[in-house]
């Protein structure tokens, strides 16, 4: 089997949907053209000169990044600037680039299921749940010798897909009624009778996003001049998608144990990991996010869990949320929280690939977390 890019991007956007990313992010490929050949794949964090020269020296034709490389906006990739001589030197050597960011931290299982993975959490769910896709419900009134048309018009444009099945409906028969008046042109009965006709009621579910296109198909298949449908719109409901995660470990253990587990858990770092709080705290319920979580420093507090864990805690918001009455605090380094994500892309990837020819992906061992030393 012969693996395309195309085909590495299909399975990544799969399990890491773009939709899932924030407004402000930027994911997907970066440079490479999707219709060359991938065989040998190199996960990182961050597209660092070290990475790019690693993947390179090791034959990459993908390098597969959580953070990207071109996050703000630029009006040059010239070889001299520093961002711009890794996008020549990726060229050059035939490398794609690509970024799974904010829809990776989204996505379930996504970063911070890996990171609660390393931890030993059992997961219950995001700490801040992405609710489900805008959708309509169309329910339409059609004549049962006519159904079929209109319902097949409707699934050819976007209608009647709920998870992985397409085609779904759900049929009633019932009698409709109507009187013609002066200036119809009705495509069953006369101006001035009242006429019953047996129809089916037809109930799909389309995207929100579809509503003009499965409107005019609507139209354009239904027999009568003036058709009868109504337009739902469903509650949009939490699903198990959205940053952070909340889970529990099999057995209480202090937050000194706790804080001692999440350092042997993660590679090691000069930031290390420190925790704020009682040391002797009994902690069972964790929420974690990998990346920077002060964001959520109200939302765990409202969760009522034992501790959180994140990277780049500040020290005001962090008094502040201690004095609050918070849970405990364990403050990692940023690129450690995010570095089991790497194990789990490459999963994704061998799951779908380990049976190509010459199939090959590994995690970067590099560290490419910006801080080298410490002292104290």
């Amino acid at each position: 089997m012969t693996v395309l890019l195309s085909d590495v991007i299909d399975v990544l956007d799969a399990a890491y949907p773009p939709a899932l990313a924030e407004p402000w992010d930027s994911i997907g490929l970066v440079c490479g053209d999707p219709a060359d050949q991938v065989s040998n794949v190199v996960v990182a964090v961050d597209a660092t000169a070290a990475v790019v020269d690693d993947a390179i020296a090791t034959g990459a034709q993908l390098l597969l990044v959580h953070h990207p490389l071109l996050l703000r906006g630029v009006d040059t990739v010239a070889a001299d600037t520093p961002k711009g001589a890794l996008i020549h030197r990726l060229v050059k050597a035939g490398c794609a680039l690509f970024t799974a960011h904010t829809n990776a931290d989204s996505a379930d299982p996504g970063v911070s299921d890996a990171l609660a993975g390393a931890i030993g959490l059992r997961v219950r769910g995001p700490i801040e749940a992405k609710p489900t896709a805008p959708l309509d419900k169309w329910v339409v009134l059609v004549p049962d010798t006519d159904a079929e048309q209109v319902q097949r018009a409707m699934f050819d444009a976007g209608a009647g897909f709920v998870g992985n099945y397409r085609d779904c409906s759900w049929q009633v028969t019932g009698t409709g009624q109507f009187l013609p008046t002066s200036g119809a042109t009705p495509t069953l009965g006369r101006v001035g009778d009242l006429e019953r006709v047996t129809e089916t009621r037809i109930e799909v579910i389309a995207p929100r996003r579809s509503r003009e296109q499965v409107l005019a198909s609507l139209r354009a298949a239904h027999p009568y001049e003036e058709p009868a449908f109504d337009v739902l719109e469903p509650a949009a409901l939490p699903t198990g998608r959205g940053l952070g995660r909340v889970g529990e470990l099999d057995e209480p253990v202090t937050l000194r144990e706790f804080t001692a587990r999440v350092a042997r858990a993660l590679p090691a770092t000069e930031w290390g990991v420190r925790s704020a709080g009682d040391p002797e705290r009994p902690v069972r319920t964790v929420a974690v996010c990998g990346g920077a979580g002060d964001s959520y420093l109200d939302a765990v507090t409202r969760l009522g869990v034992d501790a959180y864990v994140t990277a780049d805690l500040r020290h005001h918001p962090a008094d502040e949320h201690l004095r609050g009455g918070g849970p405990a605090l364990v403050d990692v380094a940023h690129w450690a929280s995010e570095q089991p994500w790497c194990a789990q892309a490459k999963d994704v990837l061998d799951a779908a690939f380990d049976g190509a020819r010459g199939w090959a992906t590994r995690v970067s061992t590099l560290r490419t977390d910006p801080w080298t030393t410490s002292a104290r």
